[in-house]
């Protein structure tokens, strides 16, 4: 299958390696210095330092020539940058069918990426959504570049769809799963970022490992209540895309909103925590927005709310915001 990345991030590079290894696959970098580097040296060393590029993956920085001749269209960047890109392919290949591999929810408007899609296509194209949906589940995007065993979902409304294109991407280190419920595979894609941000908070506290077992569990808890309510399954949350992605968000060296919590609970200020990381932490914006959605549907997310409080309140310590999730009353836990 003839595919096109977009996004020449860690992920969108991870990606390109994994199916570039069976596929054709072009990487659509936006920067036309960083895509002639990736193209000469076949790695890239801004994003992704050591994994080597298939000879099967080409690069550009052309997103047209990228998209032109694909049969599935892959969309790597962050989530801010998933509107431009939905709207380019609807102006460039409104019937080549496509996924998003970023999760989140947009802090402006509280939409999940699907709704995002959804509202960009309608504006820029009368032509009809192709067949769509979303990659995700626990990946360091370094292991999946190095080949280390890997199981993602595709989540599709259009779950006949999704069992064809993962017949055809599946591969034995790369696993991927079907699954129809794409609100709560995204539901879970991004509240894990959050509740990620509360654990490396705890473990930079020295708080142990009962501490970090409870926020992972209690997280779960509210990504369960937040996908409810918006509709989806909470059984979907107990698979790849909620339970696996939120243990290895909270847990793995990898993950960068782990790292940001490390940093806040050291005392380092948001934006120095930030600059640190060198790369998107996505939980910070869907802190924002998770807290706002819930607020709106009237939906208790404590744990959100306390990072939500870390993060925006200034003259907030990592310290108060514990000590207050600590100090609520007791309740059934069901």
């Amino acid at each position: 299958m003839r595919l096109a990345v977009l996004g020449a991030g860690a992920w969108g590079t991870a990606l390109a390696i994994a199916w570039g290894q069976h596929h054709p696959v072009t990487l659509w970098c936006r920067s036309r210095a960083l895509a002639q580097r990736i193209h000469t040296q076949r790695t890239n060393e801004r994003y992704l330092v050591g994994p080597v590029l298939p000879p099967n993956v080409r690069v550009t920085d052309d997103c047209a020539a990228a998209i032109g001749d694909a049969e599935l269209v892959v969309i790597a960047t962050p989530l801010a940058g998933l509107a431009q890109t939905v709207a380019t392919l609807a102006q460039t290949a409104p019937h080549t069918p496509f996924l998003w591999a970023c999760k989140g929810i947009l802090p402006d408007t509280q939409e999940l990426p699907h709704e995002i899609a959804a509202r960009v296509w309608s504006e820029t194209t009368a032509a009809a959504l192709p067949d769509h949906g979303v990659i995700t589940g626990p990946s360091f995007a370094l292991e999946v570049a190095q080949g280390l065993p890997t199981a993602v979902v595709l989540a599709s409304h259009n779950a006949q769809w999704a069992k064809a294109i993962i017949d055809t991407l599946h591969q034995p280190r790369f696993r991927l799963y079907a699954h129809h419920d794409v609100t709560g595979a995204e539901v879970g894609g991004a509240i894990k970022n959050v509740i990620a941000i509360a654990a490396g908070v705890a473990e930079g506290l020295g708080f142990g490992l009962n501490t970090r077992a409870a926020l992972i569990t209690r997280g779960l808890a509210e990504m369960g209540r937040l996908a409810e309510a918006l509709g989806a399954e909470r059984e979907t949350l107990m698979g790849l895309a909620g339970m696996g992605d939120l243990i290895l968000t909270c847990t793995g060296g990898l993950s960068r909103n782990r790292r940001l919590g490390l940093l806040l609970a050291s005392g380092e200020p948001l934006s120095a925590a930030l600059a640190a990381l060198g790369h998107v932490a996505e939980g910070v914006p869907t802190t924002q927005a998770c807290v706002q959605l819930a607020n709106t549907l009237g939906i208790e997310m404590p744990i959100a709310q306390a990072v939500h409080e870390l993060l925006f309140t200034p003259g907030t310590s990592a310290e108060a915001v514990v000590e207050k999730l600590l100090a609520r009353d007791p309740k059934f836990e069901f």
